[in-house]
């Protein structure tokens, strides 16, 4: 079993210098909040290109990143500033705790996304925390916040592992169902309201989705849109490729930016969370 670290980060009191810009409202969140978030940074170097292009000249709000994947470093280093959560991965290249136990690795040393239903919440926990420092190391800046590579989270030990680290962390978990936010706020730990967003044999994020769905954006909560931007992979095989194309393509459209403005929506990032409670009623 994974010995468990003691950490423990200093209190959040108004945005901090080491952040970009904070969400507007103060410290209350606001009746309806949108937060547009793209998954995977740092999971290629064509992949980051695409992300940063959506965060900085198009309507996404937030990324995560991957910290032990091929353009994690570099990625790291375009995205100070901006707001970074970290996209813990237990599916695939090297653990970043190194005490990762043996028997849970593939023969090569790696992760193995295949069995991680069975990984203990004490493991999970310790490399959920790795993960986290060395994203910290790597940015600069603290996390905005914690989501899963795959939604991995929806085994319970790994919800339990990452639970126990957001907690200490003061830090918000993306939830993707109803049974998973319960579960998150019955440990204390802040999520989301409602989520949007999916990846299969289509690109999800068209301009006719995105006008869907923000005609349908509840009138109150906190709610997620995942979004996959990028631009073609360079290094890593993925089935989720040329469909990245036509979602940074939604994402930076002017079209995408008027329609919020009209629906008087300013996507934000999970910083709105931070100092709300943790349940609602």
């Amino acid at each position: 079993m994974a010995a468990r670290r003691t950490w423990t980060r200093p209190c959040r009191c108004g945005a901090s210098s080491r952040h970009g810009p904070a969400p507007e409202g103060g410290q209350a969140t606001p009746p309806r909040a949108l937060i547009i978030n793209a998954d995977d940074l740092g999971y290629d170097p064509g992949i980051t290109r695409g992300i940063l292009q959506a965060l900085r000249e198009g309507v996404v709000s937030s990324a995560t990143l991957l910290v032990n994947a091929p353009d994690s470093e570099s990625a790291a280093r375009q995205a100070r500033g901006l707001a970074i959560g970290l996209h813990l991965n237990l599916d695939r290249g090297a653990p970043v705790n190194p005490g990762f136990p043996r028997e849970w690795r593939t023969g090569d040393g790696g992760l193995d996304g295949s069995r991680v239903d069975g990984l203990p919440a004490d493991v999970v926990e310790a490399e959920a925390l790795a993960q986290l420092e060395r994203l910290e190391r790597l940015l600069g800046q603290a996390a905005t916040h914690l989501d899963v590579h795959k939604h991995l989270h929806r085994h319970p030990e790994v919800l339990e592992g990452l639970s126990r680290v957001a907690r200490r962390a003061g830090l918000p978990v993306r939830s993707i169902d109803a049974d998973m936010r319960g579960a998150l706020r019955a440990r204390g730990v802040a999520t989301n309201d409602h989520f949007v967003g999916e990846s299969g044999a289509t690109a999800y994020w068209t301009p006719e989705r995105f006008a869907q769905a923000l005609a349908a954006l509840p009138t109150e909560g906190v709610t997620e849109w995942m979004c996959h931007p990028g631009h073609l992979p360079e290094l890593v095989t993925t089935r989720y490729a040329a469909q990245r194309e036509v979602e940074r393509a939604t994402f930076v459209d002017a079209h995408s930016r008027t329609a919020l403005e009209q629906a008087g929506v300013r996507p934000t990032d999970y910083r709105v969370l931070h100092e709300t409670p943790l349940t609602r009623e």
